[in-house]
């Protein structure tokens, strides 16, 4: 008498730690949606001027990762961010070796944008990761044991070369009107509207954006998690 064969089980991925990112922008939450990476949004009260005004010699790529790292730890420090990984991210524009980050104003938007037709300059992305999986929730730790709280985290940063093509007066006018520039660093998107003045990309698309997958996937690797354990869990539902 044949027995059956017995059904194949079904081996569950591991369920993947939540991410929260540390932005509200919706051009780093398109890239994550886009990437399959599931993520909660907590947006820190960071003031960037005052972090750049306080490491007056950093570089342009230093200060993007200084910020990043600013905006991660404020996040994690928040009881909302336990059990989770955090991400932050800022970006810094440098054109002649000075970093411009957001413009806010009509006037600096037009005359950054006129400094940069037709050259070339340099958008750096700075990420950190902060795990904060090792803090217990409030009455959560034992007596006698200890709470191993947030790692200290790590960084890493993502440059790409931006070369503009000419903009006519005209045509800086019209995309100052839409408001775009007015909160990207450096004045001008990728993504959106300012993709019209770009004539060259040199390296990773998605820095110059605001956040590299790429770079993101390196990190969450140093943390011990694979950026594919949100795909397969997503199938396993």
């Amino acid at each position: 008498m044949r027995v059956p064969a017995a059904p194949r089980a079904h081996h569950l991925q591991p369920h993947p730690p939540t991410l929260i990112l540390a932005s509200k922008s919706p051009a780093r939450t398109k890239l994550l949606e886009e990437a399959g990476i599931p993520h909660r949004i907590l947006v820190s009260d960071v003031d960037e001027e005052a972090v750049a005004a306080g490491h007056p010699d950093a570089t342009p790529a230093e200060t993007a990762l200084l910020l990043a790292r600013a905006k991660a730890e404020a996040v994690a420090a928040l009881p909302a961010a336990t059990g989770a990984l955090v991400l932050g991210c800022d970006s810094v524009f440098e054109l002649d070796g000075q970093a411009l980050g957001k413009p806010y104003t009509a006037e600096v938007a037009r005359e950054r944008l006129a400094a940069m037709s037709g050259r070339a300059g340099i958008l750096h992305t700075g990420h950190w990761l902060i795990d904060v999986r090792g803090r217990l929730e409030p009455g959560q730790r034992a007596e006698g044991t200890h709470d191993a709280g947030a790692a200290p985290g790590h960084g890493q940063l993502a440059s790409a070369g931006v070369e503009f093509s000419e903009m006519q007066p005209a045509e800086i006018e019209s995309y100052v009107a839409t408001g775009e520039p007015l909160h990207c660093a450096g004045s001008f998107t990728i993504d959106g509207l300012g993709g019209a003045f770009l004539a060259r990309v040199d390296g990773d698309p998605h820095a110059v954006v605001g956040l590299s997958v790429s770079t993101l996937r390196a990190l969450l690797a140093a943390a011990g998690v694979r950026l594919t354990d949100w795909w397969a869990a997503a199938v396993d539902r």
